[in-house]
């Protein structure tokens, strides 16, 4: 039986791809043989993790990409056709949060990090639609996160965002599925990357959380690659519209003591 979840001979670009779990999707995509384009807007870090793709002997495309400017987003797709000819998987990971009391937070704030988690997801999509669309086998994956289905303490303006993906996430499903475009989410659980690593090690917030997850631990983002890897395959030809949560039972759980 062919092996639906053969990435070979497809184009990836990992947005967010050069750190935490836009890293490690890319490098998991890349090892089920797909030719994959980590960007972020960190010259040496692209330059790291595209070496790293390589070395898998998959191909890839050096490109610092601002999400944040549809200009740049423009300028990596483009660049990317000009090379590969195709693209056939898109990976929404690029983001940020910052923990404050919401009556504290400013618009210039607000602003930014709505411009980044979501407007930024949104830029890429309309910018690689057209060659998702050709691609005939489109895949679109945002990352979502435990925030878009729960309140957590002094990180408003994160969770409105995530929670926003993810409804765009499923217009955009039902919008494009006549496009032969799937897009879906995956909503990791508690991994510490250098984005939270501050919130969740040695602090009485990562304690509460820990005793909220089931398996009792926090997630090594290489566990997200799976979930990432069937919905860029061929296994996913019928899924459209739906979040996968890689939470260790966090969001399944009620009282855990």
């Amino acid at each position: 039986m062919p092996n639906c979840f053969d990435l070979s001979n497809r184009v990836a670009v990992v947005v967010g791809g050069t750190s935490g779990i836009g890293r490690a999707i890319a490098m998991g995509l890349a090892e089920q043989g797909a030719d994959v384009v980590p960007t972020g807007r960190r010259a040496h870090h692209i330059e790291e993790v595209c070496a790293a793709v390589e070395a898998l002997g998959r191909q890839t495309l050096r490109q610092v990409t601002d999400i944040r400017d549809r200009a740049s987003v423009d300028a990596l797709r483009d660049k990317i056709l000009a090379r590969f000819g195709r693209v056939d998987i898109l990976v929404n990971a690029a983001g940020f949060t910052f923990k404050q009391p919401t009556i504290m937070l400013c618009e210039e704030q607000w602003s930014s990090m709505l411009d980044t988690n979501l407007t930024g997801a949104l830029r890429a999509c309309q910018s690689f639609y057209e060659a998702l669309k050709s691609s005939g086998k489109g895949r679109i994956i945002n990352i979502a996160s435990l925030g878009s289905f729960l309140a957590f303490h002094e990180v408003a303006a994160y969770c409105a965002t995530k929670t926003a993906l993810l409804s765009l996430t499923r217009s955009l499903a039902c919008e494009w599925a006549q496009d032969g475009i799937s897009v879906n989410a995956i909503a990791p659980g508690i991994f510490p990357t250098e984005l939270n690593n501050g919130l969740v090690n040695g602090t009485t917030r990562g304690q509460e959380l820990l005793a909220r997850t089931p398996m009792r631990r926090f997630g090594n983002t290489e566990e997200l690659v799976g979930a990432a890897v069937l919905l860029a395959s061929d296994g996913a030809s019928f899924i459209t519209g739906q979040c996968i949560t890689v939470d260790g039972g966090f969001l399944a759980s009620g009282v855990n003591t």
